[in-house]
Order: C-alpha cells, then structure tokens, then sequence
C-alpha cells in the first residue's frame, strides 16, 4: 500500500463511495490520513448501568436480556428495542430503522455500546448508540476520533479506514529542514499523524497535534508571503531624509498624539534602513493618519523626490487635497489631483508636468495608476483606506518607481491576528490614540417602540444648528426582510422634521449625484443625511454630531463602529443611537459591546470572537484556503511564529528552489490549488 494511491484501493471502497470522498476532498490514502478528527470521545472505562446520568455519554457493555423486533417484508422501517442488563440493572437500546442490523444482535450475546443516555417513562435508554461485539477487532476502546460527517460515510467506517492506514504512518516524511524541527522542538511528521487519529494517551495528542498546527499555519503564511512577494520592493530603496521632520512637526497647529509619534518612530526607522519601507498604519476614523502621510510626503519632495496618494472615491480625494493644500500652504511644494472625471486637456497638463518633474504630490483615485501616468523620479506611494483595493493595485502603482518606499493606510481596525495574514508583507504600526479634544462617542442601544424619543433628540440638535446622519440596511422595501428602508425613512423624516433639509443618499446614484449630496452636506445646507453604508467612506463633517443606525442587528461589529465614526469629528459632543428591531441574543451582545467601547480595535477583537475569524474575515472573498487543525484566534502565538519563519524562508529562497524548501513548495501548490501560481 502506497500512500499515494487511490482511496479506491481500500477494501470497502467502490466507485460510489470514491466519489463521495472525492466530493470532500479526499482521493488519496494520504488525503484521507490528513482528513483528522474534530473532537475525541474517552471510551477508557466501561459505566457500570447503575450509574448512568441523563445527557451525558457512555461507554457501557452487558448482555441482551431481551430483544423485540416486527418488522419484515411488509413492515421494513419497524423499530429495534433491546434491553440490555449488567446483573440487576438495565437499559433500553433503540434503533428506529431496525432492518439492516435486526440480525446482528442475539439474546444473551455480550455486546459494547456507546452513546447518550436518555429517558423514556421511568427508563433510561440509548437511541442509536454505536455498537460492537465484545472483544471484537472493531471493538475500540480507548480515546476515540470523532470525524467531521462525511454524508454517507458513518463515523464507524471511517475508523475502520483509519485503521487500516496505520501500516502506511512510516511513509509520512519530514518536510521540514532540521533547523526549524530542532528549534521549535517540533515532533516528527509519522508521530504527529498516528496520535491525532489514535493517541496513546493526552500528552501524545497535543505534542502531535501541535506539530500540524504548526504545519498548517506555516503552509499558509509562505503561501501568502509567496503570494505577496511582489508586492515587496527588494533591495535598495529610494532615500528619504528625515531631517526637516521637526520643521513640519513644529509648524503643526497641533501636537502629535502618543500613537501618532510611535508610527511616526517606526517610519523614522524604515527610512533610515537601506531597504525600502514597506509599512502599515492602522487607526480608527479621525485618529490622524493623514497627517503620518503628509509629513512622509513632505520629507519625499524636500529630498527631491515625487509621492503619489492613491484614495478609493473622488470625495475622498478631494478632501486630501484641500487638507494638503492647507498643510503646505507654508512650503514650496507643488500638488495636483488626478480623477478620471476631469477633462482630458486638465488630465494631460497634468501627466506631462508629473513626467517632467513639477509635481512634487499627486493626489488621486484608480486613475494614478493607469499605464499613461508616469513620474519622474517618485520615492514614495501611499494607499489610503486600503481595503478598498487589492494587492495588485497597490503593486502596479509601486511599480511606477524604482523600489519606492511604500505606506498602506486603513482605518478599519483589523485583530492583529488577521491583520498579519492580510498584510503578511508588510510591517504593522497601530494608532491607538485620538487627537485632543476629540470627546468619545455616547452611544445608546434604542428599542424599536422608544426610536422616536431618538429622533426627537435629533430635532433638538438640528435646532442648535447640528447635522444628523440616519442610515438604513436597505435602500427599497422589500417583502422578504423585515427592516427599514432609506425610501421609507426619507419619506417618514421628510415629515417629521419640517423646516428642516433632509436628503437622500444610496449606492444606485451615480458617483456625481453623490459627491454632490455630500458636498452639499459639507457645507451645511443638508441637515439630515438619510443613506444606506455608502457613508461609510466620507468626507469631513465635525458639524454632524448625531447617528442614528436603523435595524442595527443587521450590520456586524466593525461596520457599525465604522458608521459611527462618521461623527464625533469636531469638539461638540457626538452621540449615535443603535436602533434595535429585533432583539436576539447576538444583536444584544452587539450592540452592548458599541455602547461600552468606542475603540476600533477593542470592538474588532469582539467581532472575532463572535463571528469566528471565516466570516469577519470572508476568506472566500480574499482566497484563503480552508484551516483544519488550527484556529487562526487560539493559535495567534503558533501564527506570528509561523509568519517569522515563513518571511525568513522566502527572503532567503523567493522562488523555493533550494532541495530543502520542494517540499514545502509542493504543500503550498495543495493548499492554495489554483489560487497560486508555483512552478512545480
């Protein structure tokens, strides 16, 4: 037996059950040994009947005192009762469908079951427990695996099957170059397999499935650092002196905040080194990374070189640029804004003054990098909210340069634990602070039958001369989910706040319809924005001090808080109200955790754990595979481990073309199938 054949070649494998492993994944006797199982059950010791608890399960064994079964040829799905008796106590043992094992079982024969015990009229009973003839091969006792069900597989033949594959363990080999297994004291490949199906005792089980852990986790972050290495600028980077940094800082109307001075430091280092930047900087709405971008960009042109900011909208870009033209104002520094609405004589005056030089700073959206934009001499490239784009724009536009030092900036809080997975590349700095005088956010969880004392207190502030947002899950009514729509409730606070400007925003106007509305909001002529989420990017407006967030048990953790910083931005008090229309558990626990807390990573860390890392972090949408053993939360301390490694692997062997890393290459190409190009 080879580990490389077909699971075919098991006895009791036809072609009809090969293609219902070959469904799950599973087509060789490899795969199907690195199909491991979800939990154990400890069958050590045998419960004598007397001492069996309702809802708990046993391993319990006895003689069949009796047994009732009237079924036949014209009654097939009748019932199997068995009483099973340990001297003079007994149990009920039913199977509903009892045709296909009637047969297997004779009064007085001993037998072995496993299973929950339950009550029926004074009685304790099993139903469909797991059974075997005592002192039979297929008898298990011990700590017993517990498969993730395979539709039309039972657990107990996929043990059987385990079984048989304990003759091939000795073909498991290391993969590993000997360095890693002696430094991280890891057990051997064939040890780890045979005690996460068969452990000998606990301690086996852990140290084996330690070892897979760490083999999961190590495959996916080279995996991602292979994926991501060309979007890493190797070699020399473009220097940039960071010795005018106190000028610009000095002249700042502000002081920098503690997180922003500790992004800052980590900038200040990167620069310094001979290698190019590569850098992350995460902060919650209106903690200050702009200006973290504005003093690196200032240090790029007074070192006479070009930088490039990248923003998702036109909005957005137009708000960089009226804040970078207010920051330079003091300076000789020449910036201009490329977006593809503008017309195309302003768009070439602009790309052929940015090839020649005379731009200092290009600010812009998708259009900064298209092929026909060229620089002259660009040492640095900024993305800005950079979950908007993917990888290969940020890799096309550090392209545009040789080896540019490069800055990624979110202010959607990521747990560091995925963050190191989704930016595997690059160097993360957090901003954790936010600017003084910024007062936190009161949020209040409203029910449904108290939302018009909300809005009542948002015509008080509207009176003051305030702005209020209100956003709706939905943008029409819909017969299938009951929550509000932007329509409805634009028609309902046109109504109810007569005297005053309400408008409506959604994601089915065009880009120019919105930027007007918003605009429009900006300068104050709007007083109540009704919109759905594609607020959830926008401009500066300290004037709104007021959020309401309608059906708030339909929006997640993070998407709620990233709502929620749309106000809060001035020195006024700011305040948001959740408006919870149905009160489930999870929808509570939510909207607890956004009234208690108003930092971004604190309520990231709480999505997480209620969500699990699959959805918060949609590894379908960004091509993650599938983890089996680990858990991308409880082993963060195995992942950041992995992630050094995996970094130090490829720095060393980009291509994985040294004997020692084929195989890992080769687990790479399985992993991440066609998700990956790796020449094998």
């Amino acid at each position: 037996m080879n580990i490389l054949d077909s699971v075919s070649t098991l006895k009791g494998i036809g072609s009809k059950k090969a293609k219902i492993f070959s469904d799950y994944g599973i087509n060789t006797l490899e795969d199907l040994l690195y199909f491991f199982p979800r939990k154990y059950e400890d069958r050590r010791q045998v419960c004598p009947i007397s001492e069996l608890v309702t809802g708990k399960e046993y391993l319990i064994s006895g003689k069949v005192i009796s047994k009732r079964y009237s079924g036949g040829a014209r009654r097939r799905n009748s019932p199997l009762s068995l009483i099973v008796g340990e001297g003079k106590d007994s149990i009920e043992i039913v199977f509903f469908n009892g045709k296909y094992i009637a047969n297997f079982f004779n009064v007085n024969g001993e037998y072995v079951f496993y299973g929950k015990v339950s009550e029926n009229l004074d009685r304790k009973q099993m139903l469909h427990p797991e059974f075997y003839k005592a002192g039979d091969a297929a008898d298990i006792r011990g700590i017993v695996p517990v498969y993730p069900g395979i539709k039309g597989i039972s657990q107990n033949e996929i043990r059987k099957l385990q079984l048989r594959l304990t003759e091939i363990y000795d073909q498991v080999e290391e993969w590993l170059p000997e360095e890693v297994v002696d430094e991280n004291r890891l057990a051997s490949p064939a040890f780890a397999v045979k005690n996460i199906h068969f452990p000998a005792d606990g301690k086996h089980m852990l140290q084996g499935k330690y070892r897979l852990i760490f083999d999961e986790l190590l495959t996916l972050e080279a995996g991602l650092c292979y994926l991501k290495s060309g979007a890493r600028n190797e070699g020399e980077g473009v220097a940039i002196s960071t010795d005018d940094a106190g000028e610009f800082i000095g002249n700042l109307p502000f002081r920098l905040t503690e997180g922003q001075l500790h992004a800052w430091q980590d900038i200040e280092k990167d620069l310094a080194s001979e290698k190019a930047m590569n850098r992350l900087i995460q902060g919650d709405v209106g903690s200050g990374k702009t200006v973290i971008a504005q003093l690196c960009m200032f240090l790029c042109a007074r070192s006479g070189y070009q930088s490039v900011i990248m923003a998702p909208t036109e909005l957005l870009a137009n708000q960089h640029l009226n804040s970078f033209k207010e920051a330079f104002c003091k300076y000789d520094i020449n910036i201009a804004l490329l977006c593809s609405s503008m017309k195309a004589a302003e768009k070439r005056d602009i790309l052929e003054k940015l090839e020649s030089g005379e731009i200092d700073i290009l600010i812009g959206t998708h259009a900064v990098i298209q092929p026909n934009v060229k620089f002259k001499n660009l040492g640095m490239v900024i993305t800005d909210e950079q979950h908007r784009f993917g990888v290969n724009q940020r890799v096309t536009l550090s392209q545009k340069g040789k080896n540019p030092n490069v800055m990624v900036m979110t202010a959607t809080p990521i747990p560091r634990t995925l963050a190191v997975i989704l930016y595997g590349d690059l160097d993360i700095s957090q901003i954790r602070t936010m600017p003084e005088g910024r007062k936190p956010i009161k949020t209040y969880v409203v029910k449904a039958d108290a939302r018009n004392r909300a809005y009542d207190f948002v015509k008080e502030r509207l009176r003051e001369g305030r702005q209020a947002y209100v956003v709706a899950p939905l943008i029409e009514e819909s017969e299938n989910i009951d929550a509000k729509s932007a329509e409805e409730l634009y028609k309902e606070l046109t109504d109810k706040f007569r005297g005053f400007k309400v408008a409506l925003i959604h994601g089915n106007l065009k880009a120019a319809e919105k930027d007007g509305i918003m605009d429009t909001f900006a300068s104050g002529e709007i007083d109540v924005l009704v919109s759905t989420v594609v607020i959830e990017v926008g401009i500066n407006v300290p004037n709104s001090t007021v959020m309401i967030i309608e059906n708030c048990e339909r929006f997640g953790l993070a998407q709620m808080h990233q709502l929620r910083g749309r106000v809060g931005r001035g020195s006024e008090q700011s305040y948001c109200f959740l408006i919870c229309h149905n009160e489930s558990k999870v929808a509570l626990e939510r909207s607890a955790i956004m009234a208690s807390s108003c930092d971004g990573f604190d309520i990231a860390e709480e999505d997480l754990k209620l969500r699990g890392p699959g959805e918060i972090f949609g590894t379908r949408q960004h091509g993650l595979p599938e983890m089996h053993v680990s858990d991308l939360v409880r082993h963060a301390d195995v992942l950041e481990k992995a992630k050094d490694i995996a970094k130090n692997i490829i720095d060393e062997d980009p291509q994985l073309t040294d004997p020692k890393y084929v195989k890992l290459k080769g687990r790479i190409k399985k992993m991440f199938g066609d998700g990956i190009r790796l020449e094998l």
